[in-house]
């Protein structure tokens, strides 16, 4: 904790393992009992310390009623579940992740709140946290209440909850669950369903007023900790200081870049060459926020599949794929965030019920998988030009993002130093020899990763470990560099 600031800050290299307790693992000989928190360590640290995570993210510890909701139905705001433990137990599941180095992060729900008789709903016989009205105190996607956000004890209240986590269980940032709910009194209703607020507008302004309050409070008292937006919206400056106009928060997950890049991911290379414009765009609003790049649990439920399978191709070409897309998000401006299992390419959606199919790591494609993820884990932290000016404009400079038709782009990573590293990636099914991409300085640039690497089963074609720059222009730059890029993978090199 003593050295926290530094890890939580928006120049050093976050990469976030998410996972949800009851299903990170469970023994085969007896599937149905549910790991405890001292149990879930013993196999959680070894994995996130060899595969290079800086943080772990848990969905909602706090009690919850119905375990299918997965903790955001919760009722208890200061307990953590007892499915799993005392919370001893759980204090001392964060301290070995202390011990290692690891921070936490908590996923905490202040965005609704379930009906249960025994939690918050009609708590003395009134309305006492809801509204009483249902067009402004009940969600209709999740069938659950809405906090009174205008009422002073139900603000502290909450506030009061996620201090709570921040100073008894030592939890490092706080992921805000449902913000655009919040934001919205119109959220995922019809007209006639919802109330326009004081000025004839669709922003909730009493939840506005509360979300600046908190993060003020909760930065105020720890300021070496980070809060967390899922926010899903273009609401403007989320992660800005209140005093500014913003909401107070320190990181907003991307949800934008998640949907264009999945949906980028899934297609042919011939609508590949149509849709370019999926992997190029991001680089518009990249440092509108300071933001995450999320592949979270919502995107492998409910029919979504497995990231694995969102992968466009054959099992060999989805495979490539899938350790392309880890290296474009590694390389892109932002911070990281994976869902467990899909840094070892589980072929199944997750069913919370289930316990993660760990045994596909005996398997090369699956082992070469989570080594990928691993060596850009270590890459991602060891290199600062990868993660220093995340939150900085200058920290990313396009080489070239227009060739289309072969489904090629290139760019730099710059750190503050003026060091490096440039990535070029090749999103089509057809390799490319003797491309020539532009470079900014003359020398040998060295080969440092390379997604097509026979270790994660790849076809091992590359570079042989690097390329002379030659003096000749390209992209505008003085200089370039001749490569070789195979189908479907990504390249990193430095220059030495």
């Amino acid at each position: 904790m003593a050295g926290r600031r530094r890890t939580n800050a928006l120049d050093a290299p976050i990469s976030i393992y998410e996972l949800h307790l009851g299903s990170f693992g469970r023994r085969p000989s007896d599937p149905a009992r549910l790991w405890n928190y001292r149990e879930i360590a013993d196999a959680l640290i070894p994995y996130v310390q060899k595969t290079g995570y800086t943080h772990v993210e848990f969905m909602p510890v706090m009690e919850h009623p119905f375990y299918g909701s997965w903790g955001y139905q919760t009722t208890g705001y200061f307990a953590p579940t007892h499915r799993y433990g005392t919370p001893q137990d759980f204090m001392a599941l964060v301290e070995r992740l202390h011990q290692i180095g690891i921070g936490v992060i908590l996923d905490w729900v202040p965005s609704h709140f379930p009906s249960d008789e025994h939690g918050l709903g009609f708590f003395d016989g009134t309305h006492l946290y809801e509204h009483a009205d249902p067009r402004k105190g009940f969600h209709p996607d999740w069938n659950s209440l809405i906090f009174n956000y205008g009422r002073h004890e139900v603000r502290n209240f909450l506030a009061s909850s996620a201090l709570f986590w921040l100073e008894r269980y030592h939890a490092d940032a706080l992921r805000v669950d449902a913000v655009a709910s919040m934001l919205y009194l119109d959220y995922s209703r019809k007209p006639g369903q919802w109330i326009p607020n004081m000025y004839g507008g669709r922003e909730n302004l009493e939840a506005i007023a509360f979300l600046r309050q908190l993060n003020e409070s909760l930065y105020r008292n720890f300021p070496d900790v980070q809060t967390i937006a899922e926010e899903s919206t273009a609401w403007p400056l989320v992660s800005r200081p209140a005093q500014s106009g913003g909401l107070g928060f320190g990181l907003k997950w991307d949800m934008g870049w998640m949907h264009d890049t999945l949906t980028y991911f899934a297609l042919g290379p011939e609508p590949r060459r149509r849709r370019h414009e999926l992997i190029t765009f991001r680089a518009m609003y990249a440092h509108s926020e300071n933001f995450i790049l999320s592949l979270s649990h919502d995107e492998v439920v409910h029919g979504k599949g497995s990231l694995l399978n969102k992968m466009w191709g054959d099992a060999r070409q989805k495979q490539a794929n899938l350790r392309l897309l880890f290296a474009y998000m590694t390389a892109l401006p932002g911070k990281k965030l994976l869902f467990m299992g899909q840094d070892f390419g589980s072929p199944e959606e997750w069913n919370h019920e289930e316990g993660l199919d760990w045994e596909l790591l005996d398997l090369p494609a699956h082992a070469g998988l989570r080594q990928c993820m691993e060596d850009l884990n270590r890459l991602y932290r060891s290199q600062p030009p990868l993660h220093q000016k995340d939150a900085e404009p200058g920290g990313f400079e396009w080489i070239d993002c227009s060739d289309r038709e072969q489904s090629v782009i290139s760019f730099l990573r710059w750190d503050r130093q003026g060091a490096g590293v440039l990535a070029a990636f090749n999103f089509g099914e057809t390799p490319r020899t003797g491309y020539r991409i532009g470079a900014p300085f003359a020398g040998y640039w060295r080969e440092i990763f390379k997604s097509d690497a026979s270790a994660y089963n790849g076809s091992g074609a590359g570079n042989a470990g690097g390329v002379w720059a030659e003096t000749v222009s390209s992209h505008g730059r003085p200089y370039s560099l001749m490569l070789t890029l195979p189908a479907f993978s990504a390249i990193f090199f430095k220059l030495s």
